[in-house]
Order: C-alpha cells, then structure tokens, then sequence
C-alpha cells in the first residue's frame, strides 16, 4: 500500500500538484508579510505539503479530532473563513477546481481528480481544520 501512495504521489506532484502546492506557499509568504496573517499563512503552508503529496493524508475538523472547541473551531475560525475565502480561498479552489477538470478528462486521472476536489474543498474554509496521516 506504501508503494502504491508513492506512487500515486510523485504522478500527483508531476501533474498538478506542484503547481497547486507552490500557489499555497505563494499565498502563505503573502499572509506572512502582514503580521496579523500569520496564523493564516502558517496553515497555508501546512496545506500547501498537503497539496504537495495528498494520498495518504486527509483533512479533519479540529474539533472531531480533539473533541473540544479551541480558537479556530468558534465563532473567531468562522470568521477567520468569511476573511480567508474572501481574499484567498475563492482563488486556490479555482485553481484546484480547474485542475480537478483537466484530471477528469480521462480515467485515468479520476483519482487525482478527487484529490482536487477534497483540496478545492479544503481552501475554502480551511481554519479549524487538521491534516492527518490516513490510517
């Protein structure tokens, strides 16, 4: 199975995921630039090598894994969203949604498809979210 996720990973990096990672990271050296972005940017680059090498990781809700309320999961990770998906967040799930297309084109790409997909997901409300290794 290890070698079927490197695989699946290193087809992904060459076929879009670069791509998608380095617009990630671009975004997060933006939020770092102004000082109150930085929780923003900081998760913008833990995404971003989620975006590098997705199969085998998986986003969860902070609030499952954990099972309490921190300050991303309330009302101030509500409201970091509305922000995120106002200024960044539109902008990464078209990206991802335009590559998620180009993979849908031929079977073969289903998969790396879907992974676009849970990411466009991902970069529209990524505050109060964990990334996880898949059991």
């Amino acid at each position: 199975m290890a070698l079927l996720r490197l695989i699946f990973n290193i087809a992904w990096f060459v076929l879009g995921g670069f791509v998608m990672g380095l617009a990630w990271w671009f975004v997060g050296i933006l939020c770092f630039i102004s000082i109150i972005g930085i929780p923003f940017g900081r998760a913008c680059f833990v995404i971003g090598e989620m975006a590098f090498w997705p199969f085998g990781q998986e986003q969860v809700n902070r609030r499952h894994l954990t099972g309490r309320d921190d300050l991303g999961t309330g009302t101030l990770g509500m409201l970091g969203n509305i922000i995120w998906f106002l200024l960044f967040g539109i902008w990464l799930a078209i990206g991802h949604l335009a590559h998620a297309l180009a993979c849908f084109v031929t079977i073969v790409g289903i998969p790396f498809g879907i992974q676009h997909l849970k990411l466009a997901l991902l970069s529209l409300t990524p505050i109060g979210q964990s990334v996880v290794a898949k059991v």
